[in-house]
């Protein structure tokens, strides 16, 4: 920029990633029998009834809901928390609606107060909202899945550190052990930990309680905490488990502190969940038959697509957890990208998640049980 120019205006951020893969839909739209689009990994079954009822009945929303949700919001929340993920006796102050839950990872570390000099720690193989999240704010966003590999001159800034467990690409889950040794760290350092729990009814194997396994710890199960919440957020959000992506229907709880601040501030600066969703959010979360009733349906089609993928040369690493396998065939990403598209299935590139995904693609869960066969159909034809 020549000396005397404005300065543009925009934030100047990284492109967006999936804009990369606008070639390769190109190249899978033109297989005969249509594209299977397992990319993206967003929900394709119905909202359940019952949730599209409640917001009905709630559409007659004249007047402006509240930031910090309704109390009967917030008492559903809390009684999932102790139903469904091993978290008694949390206090409904201590509970705040999202507008989903990337808006919250995107502004979370502003909203904190961070800036300049300050350090947002995110795990090496991660969704990057994270990263973004940090720039937003002035941070530096630093990859690392222990606080003990950074060295003293890093660690003496980190202000935030990121847990995602169940991982979002790799499907990766952190004990009860695994969480408390990373709380405990955070909190010698002063840090705030940030818990993305979004795919916690999602488990696999020995995490599937369904099948004989155990529930995904929480960072907020006393086991991992103590009695306390000090310093620390549980995120979570309904788009998955309840196929409300179009809702935007998320949360946050812990720390008194730190929530009544971010409630203070969204009052602010306008970040609501309408009145409509809250209800439809609340009705949810009072249901767990629809959740369980959906979980069904992926474990079958991950029956279909595990072998699928194996069978066609992949190694499925990972993936104990959420909607995708994180898999490899020794290939470089991008070659194993196109080679899938020229197959008509669009898989998510593992560079997207950091130079660690370098390899790795994302195959989703969320196609249809006619398109997941298709996509098992084709990897069998291809290498045979």
């Amino acid at each position: 920029m020549a000396a005397g120019e404005p300065k543009p205006f925009g934030l100047h951020l990284p492109d967006y990633p999936w804009d990369a893969m606008a070639p390769y839909q190109d190249i899978a739209s033109r297989h005969a029998d249509g594209v299977v689009n397992l990319s993206i990994g967003t929900p394709v079954d119905p909202t359940p009834q019952l949730i599209r009822s409640a917001l009905a009945a709630a559409s007659d929303a004249h007047g402006y809901p509240t930031t910090h949700g309704t109390v009967a919001l917030r008492e559903a929340i809390s009684s999932w928390f102790a139903r469904r993920r091993g978290v008694p006796g949390l206090d409904p102050l201590d509970i705040l609606p999202t507008v989903g839950s990337k808006e919250l990872v995107a502004w979370l570390p502003l909203l904190l107060g961070l800036g300049a000099g300050d350090v947002v720690v995110r795990p090496t193989v991660a969704y990057p909202t994270y990263d973004i999240g940090a720039h937003l704010a002035g941070a530096t966003p630093v990859p690392a899945d222990s606080l003990a590999e950074l060295p003293e001159d890093v660690r003496s800034r980190v202000r935030l550190v990121w847990i995602n467990s169940p991982g979002n690409p790799t499907g990766g889950v952190l004990d009860v052990d695994g969480l408390r040794a990373i709380v405990d760290d955070a909190r010698s350092l002063g840090a705030v930990v940030a818990s993305d729990e979004c795919y916690g009814e999602l488990g696999w194997g020995r995490w599937d309680p369904a099948e004989g396994g155990e529930p995904v710890p929480s960072v907020l199960d006393p086991r991992v905490c103590g009695d306390l919440h000090e310093l620390l957020l549980a995120v979570y959000s309904l788009s998955k488990q309840s196929n409300l992506a179009g809702y935007r229907a998320a949360f946050t709880a812990g720390d008194p502190a730190i929530i009544a601040n971010l409630v203070n501030s969204r009052k602010h600066a306008g970040m609501i969940v309408p009145y409509p969703v809250q209800e439809a959010m609340r009705v949810a979360l009072g249901d767990d038959a629809h959740v369980a009733g959906q979980k069904d349906l992926y474990r079958r089609r991950r029956a279909v697509l595990v072998p699928a993928l194996e069978a066609a040369g992949f190694t499925i690493s990972g993936s104990e957890a959420g909607l995708y396998l994180w898999a490899s065939n020794g290939k470089p990403t991008w070659e194993t990208i196109g080679w899938l598209a020229g197959l008509g299935i669009l898989a998510g590139p593992g560079t997207f998640y950091g130079e660690a995904g370098e390899g790795f693609i994302r195959v989703a869960l969320t196609g249809s049980d006619e398109r997941i066969e298709a996509a098992a159909d084709r990897l069998a034809a291809a290498v045979h």
